[in-house]
């Protein structure tokens, strides 16, 4: 059996247009309420450096400092991960190949000055064969997480940008053990995930909306502000829920001193979600439940038997090509599948999102993925097309990109350089 997966979302366009809500409902998938996860891969990070430095020109004073951030982060790196003495010295050259991203926390740039408070994100792989970590870990199912807030009586998920959205959306879950799934709430999804939706207990509902983003159970991290009065302390109140039946895995509560100081609140509430949510994984209370799996009908002997089957036709098809080749209709010639760098300007993750999106969307890529970031940079994506150099350029330039190309290196923008 072949899976909808746009089941639920033509469930809610029809049951919308049942309700008379079309205008209210398209309304709220058109504007823009959701804010995008940021890298969620394995990467080390190292966040805060800061540098400031001059050089000749802007270009060549942003290009030294990036390097003295690079430099500086593998440095801090090294003492985090429990190494004795001084970090090995690597040349630029070997840190440009063990260094994924590069994100831009603050940034001024002079004419020969460029100060600046930069992240470094390393890559897990190839930094781990330096520090001698492993890169296999044990992580959980992929878990859905809705995130609710609560603020004077309202319970939001994505029908606006709340933030303990923009909380969870930048938490980094490269060292965390669980498998986050986190939603953009963009689009249809504001409709598809509210807060009414975490008290629902139908299973059929709850399998395909799981089914829909690719996870196995859901997590619903729920926090509750109370305002002691304007401007002055606000307390928060924690509640870790796992799956449809809401089980309570344990809560807590924290205090901001002013409305300045929630943003930071919330990030230490997110971390201590992680830790309750890692804690749970580890003593076996996070299992998936078997209720939410659905059953394709496939009986694995008998898929086991067919497989035989093929290999054994295969075989005897290999005998007699030999003798009947000629009447046999010619295998369809296949287009080889090509590598090539696209690279990009990223000002935000939203670009990120609309670019590796555009990409995507051109006939013959198998694969379009960000290799290396760099917000407020440019980064660079890796692309797998079933054809030429020249045929992505096409490509891409009838979807209104401007494209630059070197061999199989393409830089592309939108008009004005953007």
């Amino acid at each position: 059996m072949i899976r909808n997966t746009l089941y639920p979302i033509a469930m809610i366009v029809a049951l919308a247009a049942m309700l008379g809500l079309s205008g209210s409902g398209y309304s709220q998938i058109e504007s823009e309420r959701g804010i995008s996860p940021i890298n969620s891969s394995g990467d080390f990070e190292v966040s805060g450096i800061k540098v400031n430095i001059t050089g000749t020109s802007a270009e060549e004073a942003r290009r030294k400092g990036w390097q003295l951030a690079q430099r500086r982060g593998w440095a801090e790196l090294w003492r985090s991960t429990n190494r004795n003495g001084a970090a090995p010295a690597l040349s630029d050259s070997r840190l440009n190949n063990i260094v994924s991203g590069v994100v831009i926390e603050q940034e001024q740039i002079g004419p020969r000055r460029y100060v600046a408070t930069l992240g470094i994100l390393f890559d897990r792989a190839r930094t781990g064969q330096i520090l001698g970590i492993r890169g296999v870990r044990l992580r959980s199912a992929p878990m859905l997480v809705i995130p609710v807030f609560i603020s004077g009586g309202s319970e939001q998920v994505f029908e606006s940008r709340t933030p303990w959205q923009r909380a969870w959306a930048n938490f980094r879950t490269a060292d965390s053990s669980i498998d986050y799934v986190r939603p953009s709430g963009a689009g249809s999804e504001s409709l598809l995930l509210t807060a009414g939706q975490t008290g629902r207990r139908d299973r059929n509902w709850w399998r395909l909306i799981l089914d829909n983003f690719g996870a196995a159970d859901v997590l619903v991290p729920i926090v509750r502000l109370q305002r002691q009065y304007p401007n002055g302390p606000v307390r928060g109140y924690f509640t870790a829920m796992f799956g449809p039946d809401r089980k309570k895995l344990g809560s807590f509560e924290l205090t901001a001193a002013n409305g300045e100081a929630l943003d930071e609140m919330l990030v230490s509430g997110v971390e201590r979600m992680d830790a309750i949510y890692r804690e749970a994984l580890a003593r076996g209370a996070l299992r998936p439940d078997t209720s939410l799996i659905i059953d394709d009908g496939t009986d694995e002997e008998e898929l086991e038997e067919e497989v035989l089957e093929e290999e054994i036709e295969t075989d005897d098809g290999d005998d007699l090509s030999g003798s009947g080749g000629d009447d046999a209709p010619a295998a369809p010639v296949q287009p080889s599948v090509n590598s090539f760098s696209v690279q990009y300007a990223t000002p935000d993750v939203a670009a990120v999102s609309s670019a590796e999106g555009s990409v995507r969307g051109i006939s013959g890529v198998a694969s379009a993925s960000t290799s290396s970031l760099a917000l407020g940079g440019t980064s660079v994506m890796n692309v797998a097309f079933s054809g030429s150099a020249d045929q992505l350029k096409a490509a891409l330039e009838s979807r209104g990109w401007q494209v630059q190309q070197s061999g199989n290196v393409l830089r592309i923008s939108r008009g004005g350089g953007q």
